[in-house]
């Protein structure tokens, strides 16, 4: 049995309620896979009580053999959700922040982390956090891709962004346009490439793996005129490891790389900066995309939306980003073991 551990995320927001609907929706994965909250079973509870939602909550001893209690609780009458029970330090009230619970965040994380480094968990998919709370809080937190990098001990990972027919990653990510091209250099846009072109093939099963790059400048810096990036540093970068025999398209102009000629034969996109490519996927995807983050020894995805305070408690929140961050773990759990998708 494969067990997804999924963190709700912040208590206050939308993501207890995107759970609580993926699973009274009768959306649970197939008999290989199980899935698992680790959240705050009142929580839970009282919010689905709020929605409307009849969901049986089933909480687990997280000192007893987590696979054989679910087997031993398995049913024909769902719908029920597994819970490993991580404490409120106060009670929730949807769409209002209290700093008292940046704690439990944190701890859920950690829980689902370790469970998958032990080997009890197979992925872990979160939900959305709230990153001025948890700060406010008194906790350095600036993102769940660099908490996880921490706890996990790696140096780099890469952001990639998932829809049906297109995988977007980011040689940088949350910075201010002006810093962007002094972050590109040599030494981290090889490793970004070879993170990406690493996870293609061990956690995608993509054997030869394509990829197209894009440029920085415009025009891919028009020969030079343009700027000189791309000449200095991305083409020497994909050079060294087309003589791998990588396959490595570019750098190629961003206003021209996402359309069908090129995309057609693509397994994923590198854009070098986050508004030149994730605009693109989520016009082509938006509400049905998923974020991944590369380069961690788990598996871990995302929704790629945030907490939507005004939405929670509400019922109307929409589950496809979720869906497709469950699916996405799904697969990549396959693909990691060998199985067919």
């Amino acid at each position: 049995m494969r067990i997804l551990a999924i963190t709700p995320g912040e208590p206050a927001g939308i993501g207890p309620d995107l759970l609580l609907q993926y699973v009274s929706d009768g959306s649970l994965p197939s008999p290989d896979i199980s899935l698992i909250a680790i959240a705050d079973p009142a929580m839970l509870t009282a919010r689905a009580l709020q929605l409307g939602l009849t969901v049986d909550i089933r909480t687990l001893s997280p000192a007893d053999n987590i696979s054989e209690q679910i087997r031993s609780n398995a049913t024909d009458a769902p719908p029920a959700l597994y819970v490993w029970p991580v404490e409120l330090n106060a009670e929730s009230v949807p769409g209002q922040l209290d700093t008292r619970n940046a704690a439990y965040v944190l701890e859920t994380l950690r829980t689902a982390i370790t469970g998958c480094q032990s080997g009890q968990f197979t992925a872990m998919i979160t939900g959305p956090v709230h990153k001025g709370i948890i700060n406010d809080a008194g906790f350095s937190f600036s993102g769940h891709t660099e908490f996880l990098a921490q706890q996990c001990q790696v140096d780099q990972t890469v952001m990639m962004l998932a829809t049906e027919g297109l995988r977007v990653a980011l040689a940088t990510t949350h910075l201010p346009l002006r810093d962007v091209a002094d972050a590109i250099t040599k030494t981290s846009l090889s490793r970004t490439i070879e993170i990406l072109h690493n996870d293609l093939v061990n956690k995608f099963s993509i054997q030869e793996p394509r990829i197209l790059v894009c440029g920085l400048n415009p025009h891919a810096g028009e020969g030079g005129h343009l700027g000189r990036e791309e000449i200095d540093i991305i083409s020497p970068v994909l050079t060294q490891f087309r003589q791998r025999g990588w396959q490595l398209n570019g750098p190629l102009p961003a206003d021209t790389l996402f359309t069908n000629k090129y995309l057609a034969d693509a397994d994923a996109v590198l854009s070098m900066f986050h508004d030149q490519g994730l605009p693109v996927l989520k016009y082509k995807g938006f509400g049905a995309a998923c974020n991944i983050t590369l380069g961690l020894p788990i598996i871990r995805t995302s929704v790629d939306h945030g907490t939507a305070l005004d939405l929670a408690g509400s019922g109307t929140a929409d589950t496809g980003s979720l869906v497709t961050a469950i699916n996405a773990a799904i697969q990549m759990a396959r693909h990691q073991s060998g199985q067919p998708s």
